[in-house]
């Protein structure tokens, strides 16, 4: 794949570019700021981008608003946030962005090499990689979710994550069945049209964050 990263911490941008480049992938790019990041998606056109949330000159959400800017001209444009933050209501408005092709992960979440690889192909390809950590934040101060019980709402994160009902029902441990009542109760609590559809499920959930 061709990438470009956004990261201004330098060890940590020759640190990505090493790790890909030895995965195979085509580093075009490797910039500091929020306007060199969209200087290098309209020169390079890359099948992903890296983008971290804080980059200069203010150092408060640069990254993501860059992130959001490009998915506005190109809603299909995939873009991988990784940083060490949430960055509340700019993330929800930037992961309700387009159709797809967008992830939110957490620097010091990523598990290993082969899972942070993989998110770059899913999101390459059109789907969505959120760590569960970051749909927490952004659902838990959602008034609406009052109406929920415990368990909707540990589905629900699940669901956000763009979990199928099967791996839902191993994550918790019940029965697929259980899993399909709960989220029908979810859609009708939340007046989310329930599609069976994973990635139609995620965007819903994703919408009604941004609300």
């Amino acid at each position: 794949m061709r990438i470009v990263i956004a990261e201004d911490a330098a060890l940590i941008r020759e640190g990505l570019k090493s790790l890909l480049h030895t995965a195979g992938h085509d580093v075009v790019a490797a910039v500091e700021s929020g306007d060199d990041l969209r200087d290098a998606v309209h020169t390079h056109a890359p099948d992903v981008s890296i983008v971290d949330v804080r980059m200069p000159p203010t150092y408060t959400d640069e990254g993501i608003q860059a992130a959001r800017a490009l998915r506005l001209i190109n809603p299909a444009e995939p873009i991988l946030v990784l940083s060490q933050i949430v960055s509340g209501r700019a993330a929800a408005d930037l992961l309700t962005t387009g159709d797809g092709g967008i992830g939110y992960l957490l620097k010091d979440r990523v598990g290993n090499v082969e899972e942070f690889l993989t998110a770059l192909d899913t999101i390459a390809d059109g789907g969505q990689v959120i760590d569960p950590q970051v749909v927490r934040k952004l659902l838990r101060h959602r008034s609406r979710l009052d109406a929920l019980t415990p368990r909707e709402i540990e589905v629900l994160a699940l669901m956000a994550e763009g979990k199928t009902n099967t791996a839902i029902a191993q994550t918790l441990v019940i029965s697929n069945a259980a899993v399909a009542k709960h989220i029908n109760r979810i859609f009708a609590k939340l007046d989310l049209d329930a599609d069976e559809t994973s990635h139609k499920r995620v965007q819903a959930v994703l919408t009604y964050l941004r609300q």
